[in-house]
Parts: C-alpha cells; structure tokens; sequence
C-alpha cells in the first residue's frame, strides 16, 4: 500500500516547509491560499499542515498569476475557470468519440 501512495498525486505527504521550498515560495504564501478557502491541506495528528502534489500544482499555478500582477481573488477564479474548461473540453471530447463509434455525426433517425 505504501507504493500506492508514491503515486497518489493526492496524498498528502509534504509539510509546508517542503512544501514551499519545493515551489519556491514562503510559507506564508500557502498559508494564505490556505486562509482564502483556495487550498485545504490536510493536517497531521498534531495540526500541521500536509500538502499533496495536486495541491502543490494548483500553488504553483496561483503564484504564476500573482506574479502577473492579480490579486488573490482574481487568480483564484482564473484557476476555477481553466479548470471547468478543461473538464468541458474532455466532456467534448468524449462524446464526439461515442458519436464517431455510433458510425454517424448525427443524431440517429
């Protein structure tokens, strides 16, 4: 099982110290995405905070538009937009492949 974990984009195995050197930022940079509802890291048993890869992808993507020049809330819904087209374009994606394996490229009659 502990194998798994290596692989688990979502399990949560940096303290936020690793964390932040990791993407390069301060702590208190996670701390702040933390506080605007932006990240949820997990805790440890004694309160710290864990951080996933996923996670650290979304920071680093956060930082990226900060450096931009926006604030807080507007990257937050920049990363909250991509996403949802992101999903769309792989829902697009998928029913344009089930219309292909129907062997037409419109409704059936």
């Amino acid at each position: 099982m502990g194998v798994d974990r290596l692989d688990d984009d979502d399990y949560p195995s940096m303290t936020m110290g690793q964390a932040a050197e990791l993407i390069d930022v301060q702590p208190a940079f996670l701390r702040s995405l933390d506080a605007a509802g932006v990240l949820t890291p997990a805790r440890s048993a004694g309160g710290h905070r864990r951080y996933s890869r996923r996670q650290l992808v979304l920071a680093t993507r956060m930082r990226a538009l900060f450096d931009e020049g926006l604030t807080l809330d507007a990257a937050a819904r920049i990363v909250a937009l991509q996403d949802e087209l992101a999903a769309a374009r792989r829902r697009i994606a998928e029913l344009e492949e089930q219309l292909a394996g129907r062997g037409g490229d419109g409704p059936d009659r």
